[in-house]
Order: structure tokens, then C-alpha cells, then sequence
């Protein structure tokens, strides 16, 4: 199948559970590598009944199959009412979406069940239901197909990182901080076989914990509770002893290591120091930060070369200035330029929705996906299900 110009929706809601980005891409074929063209990006909070429901079942213990079957219907619900919203702020003629799904479950290591062990992963929201609503086909459940070429599923966005952001000159980093903070490493002059990616620990996810139940808020804003407190070094260091932070890359990360159960026991240890909200998000911001950078330091900085290296960031982190503080104080005397996706053309908040769009497209022409450096697969693979309108 030759590649042709599609304009395509990218639709991601990552785990920090806070709602749907939306991306609308113009993606051409080009001589070594796809073209993208941002056309419009909108974001959308999750209703709070849902957001409720989803966080409920993000790695429950116990749940019922009548309520993961609404749940994933009604995520499908939601993920169609915010591309037809954002359609009908920009009007495009769409071609094709690309969803990634709520992350419910994600186990990237094989475990024992019932006589076999495998690796799994489930991301809800059906996908019949967004191209029922949209009159397009959709391309869902990306995943999978990674774990079984021996990969851990994620991450899934050094694609499109290396899509805009390889230089022949200028060695790039680009962190994506969300729920889990993710990097992927790209010297200058790179092939994509020479891309280092992976999840580096916390992004928000532990500070969003903390700051819902201390301050009954889904999220510091800006980061200026923890600008308020003292960093507990004492709990900071009981923290960084995880046996996450020990692993090598290709690693991933979800709640099911850093969720609800691990941000109480990290407020546990936090209160032994101090009873203050801020000292607890001080510390929760310096645990996002200093995992990145120790990442940064141990795993990814040798294989940089000489130079400075741009180190760009997006995702919600991106907005916290507490935790961007704390980031350039670590980095830059490695020899990294802090700078924001928005700098090279990329709105934080869109660069995961366009990932997927991406991926879409290549699942679209039957081209691979994923990038096995990063996943740690054995071979390229084709990624995700194509539901047709």
C-alpha cells in the first residue's frame, strides 16, 4: 500500500486520569521519515463522576465485570464527544483517529495466571463507539502488539519524537512528564535504531495524589504549594531506594508502581519528618525531579557525545514552575539546555495525542510502530486494531 496524506485525529488520556487531549495532524509520506502538521489541539477534563470511576479502577483490587464493561463504553462515549468538540472548533475533514485508551492495567513483565505466565496490558474505551459517533475509522489498542515481539508496550512515543525532532547536529532529550515521567534520548545525527527511550519514574502522579487528599485538589497548581515547603531528604532518600529507580532500561512504569497504594505509603513516611502539606509536595516534586535527572545521569548522558544537548519537555509537568526549577538545577550542570516543546513547535499538552496519530498512520499503511530500542522488542511491529466506520 503506497502512503498517502491523511488528516488525523490523535486522541490520548494518560495516567494521570485527568482527561482527554486531542490532536488534529496533517501527516504526508516523506523520503526517509513521515511529515507532520499540527492543525489544532483542544484538551478536556473528565467529568468528575467518571474521572471517579476510572481512578477506581485503575489496578483494583476488586471491581465487577458490569462495571469495567460501562466503563469502557463510556470511555468510548467521552473520547467521541471530544473529537466531535474539537471538530466543530476547527473544522477539518477527518480521515482517520487514532486512540490510545485509558490505561487500566499494564503489566509489561510476564507473571504467573492460571498455569501460564505472559505480560499484559488493557487500555479502555471502545473504540465502535467513537467511529460509530464519527463516520471514521479508528485504530485502538496499540500495545499489545509490542509486548508479543517481546517488547513492554511502552514507551510508544519515541516514534514521533524522532519524527521532529532528530538533528543532525544537536543531540535532544525529550521528557514528557505526565502521570509517569518518560524520556527518550536522541543524539545528534541519530538513526532511529540508535534512540534510547524509556519511563524514568513519577511524573504527577504522586504529586496529584498527595495534593487531592491534603489539599482537595486534583493537582498543585504551578507547583506552588511544594514552592512553599522544605524538601525532607530523609524521605527523599527512602524513596529513590525503589527498586524501580535500580532497574536498567527498557523499563516501564504505571500505578500499578508509583499509584494510590505507593503515594500513601509515601505520605507515611513523609509525616515521620513533618506534618505540613507543602514539605510533603516539596518532597513529592523532588522525587519527580531527581528521578529524571538521575535517569538522565546514569543512563542516557554517555551516549549523548560531546555538546550540549537539548533537553525538552512537555507534558503537564511542563506547567509546574516548581518542578522546571528543580529540573534545571540538576540538568544544567550536565550540560543540558532546558527548554519547552512549544520552543520547537509543539504545544505540551498535544504531543502525546499527536504520538497517536502517528502511530495511527502507520498502522494505517501497515508500517511499523514502535521503536525497539526503546520498547525492547526483537523486531518492528505493526501496532493496534483498525475498527472501521
Amino acid at each position: 500500500m503506497s502512503a498517502k496524506t491523511m488528516t488525523v485525529a490523535g486522541v490520548m488520556s494518560g495516567t494521570s486520569a485527568d482527561g482527554i487531549d486531542v490532536a488534529l495532524v496533517r501527516i504526508a509520506p516523506g523520503k526517509l521519515r513521515a511529515r507532520l502538521t499540527l492543525l489544532a489541539h483542544e484538551g478536556f477534563r473528565y467529568p468528575a463522576a467518571l474521572r471517579r470511576s476510572v481512578l477506581a479502577a485503575m489496578n483494583a483490587p476488586v471491581t465487577s465485570t458490569a462495571e469495567l464493561a460501562r466503563l469502557n463504553w463510556r470511555l468510548g462515549l467521552a473520547y467521541a464527544d471530544a473529537v466531535k468538540a474539537t471538530l466543530q472548533r476547527h473544522r477539518v475533514k477527518l480521515d482517520l483517529i487514532g486512540c490510545h485508551g485509558q490505561t487500566l492495567y499494564h503489566q509489561p513483565r510476564a507473571a504467573a495466571y492460571t498455569g501460564r505466565s505472559f505480560a499484559c496490558t488493557w487500555q479502555a474505551g471502545e473504540p465502535a463507539a467513537i467511529s460509530a459517533a464519527l463516520g471514521v475509522p479508528v485504530v485502538s489498542n496499540f500495545r499489545p502488539a509490542d509486548m508479543l515481539a517481546g517488547g513492554q508496550g511502552a514507551p510508544l512515543v519515541p516514534l514521533l519524537d524522532y519524527v521532529l525532532f532528530a538533528d543532525a547536529k544537536r543531540g535532544r532529550v525529550l521528557q514528557n512528564i505526565g502521570g509517569i515521567a518518560n524520556l527518550t534520548a536522541i543524539p545528534a545525527a541519530a538513526t532511529a535504531d540508535a534512540v534510547m527511550a524509556f519511563d524514568t519514574g513519577p511524573g504527577n502522579m504522586v504529586m496529584d495524589a498527595l495534593a487531592l487528599q491534603l489539599l482537595g485538589k486534583t493537582y498543585d497548581r504551578n507547583g506552588m504549594c511544594a514552592a512553599r515547603g522544605t524538601v525532607l531528604e530523609a524521605a527523599l532518600a527512602w524513596a529513590l531506594r525503589n527498586a524501580y529507580f535500580k532497574l536498567k532500561p527498557p523499563r516501564t512504569a504505571g500505578r500499578e508502581q508509583f499509584g494510590r497504594e505507593y503515594a500513601a505509603e509515601f505520605l507515611t513516611v513523609c509525616r515521620k519528618y513533618s506534618r505540613k502539606p507543602e514539605d510533603a509536595l516539596a518532597t513529592a516534586t523532588a522525587l519527580t525531579a531527581e528521578t529524571i535527572a538521575q535517569s538522565y545521569e546514569r543512563f542516557v548522558r554517555a551516549r549523548m557525545g560531546s555538546g550540549s544537548v537539548d533537553y525538552i519537555v512537555s507534558g503537564g509537568g511542563a506547567r509546574n514552575a516548581t518542578l522546571m526549577a528543580m529540573l534545571a538545577q540538576r540538568l544544567e550542570p550536565l550540560g543540558c539546555e532546558l527548554a519547552a516543546s512549544e520552543e520547537f513547535g509543539l504545544p505540551a499538552e498535544a504531543k502525546e495525542a499527536a504520538a497517536f496519530a502517528l502511530l495511527a498512520w502507520q498502522t494505517w499503511h501497515r508500517l511499523p510502530g514502535n521503536v525497539p530500542a526503546a520498547t525492547g522488542a526483537t523486531r518492528g511491529a505493526i501496532l493496534g486494531q483498525v475498527t472501521y466506520a
